[in-house]
């Protein structure tokens, strides 16, 4: 077991890094690139170990989703910036400010750049980004979740045996550690959870006035048009809803219909999961939720909800429970005529669970999503131009999907990020790499310095000229 490091001690490891990255200079495109298939490789070698110990932090969590989201989309990432980074970090030339000056931008590292990732995807959103603050030629210290303990051990080891600590360290801890982290004097850092974590996070880092990149979630809804299938929206929605058992930040979290659509969602709910998942207590595709904590929050969330005066569905088998305390698998739930004192539409809700609204016309549905906090992404079914539009340039989110859910985060040259609530920044292929990189001015005077000798006593005649030009 690794110890858990104290506050100075963190101190320390980051100011021995930061001194390191002075020394040695800008790193060139070679180590970047170097530094990018080594993390690539790392995942494609140790794959199998990492999955499995990702199904243990679970209690039970499906392989391929473990190797589909957590190892395949993020070397995808990694290869992605190998093969343009070295592009990406040339020098942008601008047209001369004055006759003989040139001005241009150079790229520079930030320095080291501190991570803290969450437990849903514990190896996506610790790799993703470091596929940009590796390409903007950063080093980097993580702090992966305690959470998921197995997979944290096992990432600290393999990232011992292919890094350098100074170039890539990792800090195993608690809430504590977290939180001592937050508030070291990082050059930049990034942080994946919740609104209410990343608050404290934010705040801790204003000490030091280090600079944030938040991926936060918040609630993303789904809006189904009057010219959508119905059926096709459903099974689109429930696929990302049961994929990691809706333990996703981007997961929809409340679809909004229109009237007389719901006997058509349940049906077609249905017929998804005797398609998808005939069993689920037994099913190896079906993911556990990942603690005892949060599942009796979800479980607290349905109560409160049938207390309030919402109908619940179960798709949970018909010769199945809803939900077993021992596996921690909770059934997909469809929650009817939600009301919004009911706590599963205040609070991101992380799971399997999808509330279901009813709006009579698409006005209605964008006055309701522009009234909460701004979503991290929206959902939109329906197939006309005018509809689509109208959705788009109405309301405000960190990404918007027409027709589909969850599909942009694997397209690279997409930035993902939030907005408002639901983060600050964004990253993914070169706006990863210009996240965590310095966009510093150059400027070379010419040589006899004429935008400088406008500055220079006596102003007399200067002024003559200064006051016909402004009158010209």
């Amino acid at each position: 077991m690794h110890s858990h490091p104290q506050t100075e001690d963190l101190r320390s490891i980051l100011k021995a890094m930061q001194q390191r990255h002075i020394a040695t200079g800008p790193a060139d495109g070679a180590l970047r690139r170097d530094r990018l298939l080594r993390a690539a490789r790392l995942l494609r070698e140790h794959r199998n170990e990492l999955a499995h110990a990702m199904s243990a932090d679970f209690g039970h969590r499906s392989i391929y989703q473990s190797l589909a989201a957590d190892i395949a989309t993020t070397q995808g990432m990694l290869h992605y910036a190998a093969q343009h980074v070295q592009e990406w970090m040339q020098a942008e030339t601008l047209p001369a400010p004055a006759p003989g000056m040139t001005a241009r931008i150079e790229r520079q590292p930030l320095g080291v750049v501190g991570i803290i990732s969450p437990w849903n995807f514990p190896i996506n959103l610790a790799f993703g980004p470091l596929s940009g603050v590796l390409a903007a030629g950063n080093a980097a210290l993580l702090k992966p979740s305690e959470l998921t303990p197995h997979t944290s051990e096992l990432l600290a080891e393999l990232i011992a045996r292919y890094f350098d600590p100074m170039e890539l360290g990792v800090v195993l801890g608690d809430a504590g550690v977290g939180a001592a982290f937050s508030g070291l004097p990082f050059d930049h850092l990034i942080f994946t959870g919740s609104t209410t974590v990343g608050r404290h996070v934010m705040r801790a880092a204003a000490e030091n006035l280090v600079p944030v990149t938040l991926e936060l979630g918040g609630k993303s809804p789904v809006v189904v048009s009057a010219d959508a299938d119905i059926g096709l929206a459903t099974a689109r929605t429930l696929t990302v809803k049961t994929f990691n058992a809706g333990q996703i930040c981007l997961a929809p979290d409340y679809m909004i219909v229109p009237p007389g659509q719901q006997a058509g969602l349940e049906q077609a709910a249905r017929a998804f999961m005797a398609e998808a998942y005939p069993s689920l207590q037994t099913n190896p595709d079906y993911t556990s939720i990942i603690t005892q904590k949060h599942y009796e929050r979800l479980l607290g969330l349905l109560e409160d909800a049938a207390q309030k005066g919402a109908r619940i569905v179960s798709l949970a088998p018909s010769d199945e429970a809803a939900h077993d305390p021992v596996s921690r698998k909770i059934a997909p739930h469809l929650v009817f005529d939600v009301t919004d004192d009911m706590k599963i539409m205040q609070e991101e809700i992380f799971g399997p669970l999808l509330p279901v609204m009813v709006c009579a016309s698409a006005e209605e549905a964008v006055a309701y999503i522009n009234a909460h906090p701004r979503p991290l992404a929206a959902y939109y079914f329906g197939d006309t131009q005018e509809g689509q539009a109208h959705f788009a340039s109405r309301t405000t989110s960190g990404a918007l999907v027409i027709n589909d859910i969850m599909s942009h985060v694997s397209i690279e040259t997409l930035p993902f990020g939030g907005v408002g609530a639901s983060g600050i920044g964004a990253y993914h292929g070169i706006h990863g790499f210009m996240r965590f990189t310095h966009n510093k001015a150059v400027v070379l005077q010419s040589p006899d310095g004429a935008s400088n000798l406008r500055l220079r006593a006596p102003y007399a005649s200067k002024l003559a000229a200064l006051e016909s030009a402004l009158s010209a």
